[in-house]
C-alpha cells in the first residue's frame, strides 16, 4: 500500500478503541501520516456502550497525533475543527468523516422535527461543511482525499431508524456532485459503507441476526473497513472518485 509519509490526515469520530475511527487512525498513522483527530466523548458516554479514556485512545494510535473535542452538531464546529488541524500542522491533505449520531430515532409515527434535525446536523450538514472547509485550505497538492461514511441505506431498509437512514443516505446522494467539483482541485471524494461492524453497540439478538446473514459467519471488524479507507487515502487510489464502496463481507 502506498505511503502517506509527509501528509496530514484529519479523522473525526475517534472516541473509542473499539470504534472504526480508531482503526482508521491507526492505519493512517501506520502509513506514515500525521494525525489530527476529533472526538466527542459526551456522545458515547450517553450511549449504552459508554466512553473510553481519550488519553488511552490517543496513546494507542501511534505516530504524531494531535486531538480536540468538538460537538459537530454546532454550526461553526466544522470550520473550527479544520482551522485547529491547520494550526497544528500547517495544512490537511486527507479528511475522513467517520463521525455519526445514532441517537433517538424511530419509525413513521414516532418522529418529530427535533429528531430528524439532530441527525441531519451531525451526519449530513457537518460532513458537507467539513469537506468545504477542507477544500478551502487545500492548495491543489497531490493526495487530496475526502472519505465519507455511509451505512448501506441505499441497499435495504433500516427499520426504526428513519432519521439516521435519511441523514446518512444524503451523503450518497451528494457524492457525484461533490466529487465533480473537487476533482479539478486535486481532491477525490468517496464514501465507504462498512456494513455491520462489531463496535460494541449491538445486543445479542441483533448480533445473531446479522451473523446468520454473513457468509463467513462473523461480523465485520473495525479494521476491515479501515484497510479500505486507508487505501483510498493513498496515491494508489488517485483514479477513484465519486464512488460509494460497500465493504460488508457479502452481507445478505
Amino acid at each position: 500500500m502506498g505511503s502517506l509519509e509527509g501528509r496530514v490526515a484529519l479523522v473525526t469520530g475517534v472516541s473509542r478503541r473499539q470504534g472504526i475511527g480508531y482503526a482508521i487512525a491507526q492505519r493512517l498513522a501506520g502509513l506514515g501520516a500525521d494525525l489530527f483527530v476529533q472526538h466527542h466523548v459526551a456522545h458515547d458516554a450517553e450511549r449504552p456502550w459508554g466512553a473510553d479514556s481519550i488519553e488511552d485512545v490517543i496513546a494507542g494510535i501511534g505516530g504524531r497525533v494531535e486531538h480536540t473535542g468538538a460537538d459537530l452538531a454546532l454550526p461553526d464546529a466544522p470550520d473550527r475543527l479544520v482551522e485547529a488541524a491547520v494550526e497544528a500542522f500547517g495544512r490537511v491533505d486527507v479528511l475522513v468523516c467517520n463521525h455519526a449520531s445514532s441517537g433517538p430515532d424511530g419509525a413513521l409515527g414516532e418522529l418529530d422535527a427535533e429528531k430528524i434535525d439532530a441527525h441531519y446536523a451531525v451526519n449530513t450538514r457537518s460532513s458537507i461543511l467539513l469537506a468545504q472547509a477542507f477544500a478551502r485550505q487545500h492548495d491543489g497538492a497531490p493526495g487530496g482525499r475526502v472519505v465519507f461514511m455511509t451505512s448501506g441505506q441505499n441497499l435495504g431498509p433500516m427499520p426504526g431508524e428513519i432519521a439516521y437512514a435519511a441523514s446518512k443516505g444524503a451523503l450518497v446522494g451528494i457524492m457525484s456532485t461533490l466529487s465533480h467539483q473537487l476533482i479539478r482541485q486535486g481532491i477525490t471524494v468517496n464514501a465507504v459503507n462498512p456494513g455491520p461492524t462489531d463496535t460494541g453497540y449491538a445486543g445479542e439478538e441483533t448480533r445473531e441476526w446479522v451473523r446468520e446473514r454473513m457468509p463467513l459467519g462473523r461480523w465485520g471488524q473495525p479494521d476491515d473497513a479501515a484497510r479500505l479507507i486507508s487505501w483510498l487515502c493513498t496515491d494508489d487510489a488517485e483514479w477513484i472518485t465519486g464512488q460509494v464502496i460497500n465493504s460488508e463481507g457479502g452481507f445478505r
